[in-house]
Formats: structure tokens, sequence, C-alpha cells
């Protein structure tokens, strides 16, 4: 028994979907991703609780000290970057085809958990890993009762 298939003729989404992929062999990414990347960066953050406290760490590779600032209010906790287009275009004196190096810029917030003390956070920064350590609420801490003989 033969089995009916639908035939789908070529449409404008296939179309554009063929000439991202051109695009991707040729400069080895898609033309709109550069947009893409620099309005949807969102560095990674992995968080983790320990006894005492919880660790943040988030990659910010090229980034420096200076370019990113930490804010506790409240209970919310934001981490934010802005760093400057560099000005190579000036100095070279040509003309850019393809430019993806530009203004990077990210603000993550994070609620803090009901058992965090918000007047702890620390932060370090070394290697592009930026480290939070948010301290527990001592009444929140885990602690060792003593049992008596009775």
């Amino acid at each position: 028994m033969k089995t009916v298939t639908m035939y789908r003729p070529n449409t404008i989404q296939n179309a554009l979907s063929d000439f991202d992929r051109y695009f991707e062999s040729f400069f080895g990414d898609s033309a709109l991703a550069p947009a893409a990347r620099v309005f949807g960066h969102l560095p990674p953050v992995d968080v983790q609780e320990t006894e005492k406290a919880f660790v943040m760490d988030m990659e910010l590779p090229g980034y420096e000290e200076k370019d990113i600032a930490v804010h506790v209010d409240g209970g919310s906790l934001s981490i934010e970057s802005k760093q400057e287009e560099a000005t190579e275009e000036k100095k070279r004196g040509g003309t850019y085809i393809l430019r993806e190096r530009r203004l990077n810029s990210f603000n993550r917030s994070f609620k803090l958990p009901e058992n965090a003390n918000p007047e702890t956070v620390s932060a370090a920064f070394k290697n592009g890993i930026l480290t939070l350590e948010i301290q527990k609420r001592p009444e929140a801490q885990k602690r060792m009762i003593k049992i008596n003989a009775s």
C-alpha cells in the first residue's frame, strides 16, 4: 500500500532559514546573532547552598572589577555592568564590515531566600569570576542539640 505524504512548497520562512545558514557558513554566525548576543547577554550563574551561606559564582570573562556593581535592596540582590565600546575604528581609520564587539551591559536580579542575611553579602572578583557569599541568618543555620543523659 502506498502512503500519502503532504507536499510543502518552500515558504518564506524556509528561505530565511536557508539565508541564515548561508551567513553562518560564511561568517561563522548569523548576521542577526551579534545583536541578539548584545541585547540578550546574561552571564551564567552557579548558586550553591552550604550549611552557613549561599555562594554565587558568575562568569564575567573580559570584565574588570571597576565595571561591575553589586547592590542589595531589602530582599533583592542586583548585579549589573556596563562596558563601553572600544574606539579602535578611530585608531586604525578603517570601516567595519562586521562588528561583533560592542557595548556589553547586563543587569541580573535575584530574590534572596528568607533565611539569607542581606547585611552579610561579600563579593570577590578573580580571573573573570565574581563570587558572592550571602550568610544565612543565625536562627536559620543548622545547629547541634546536645542530648542530656537522664
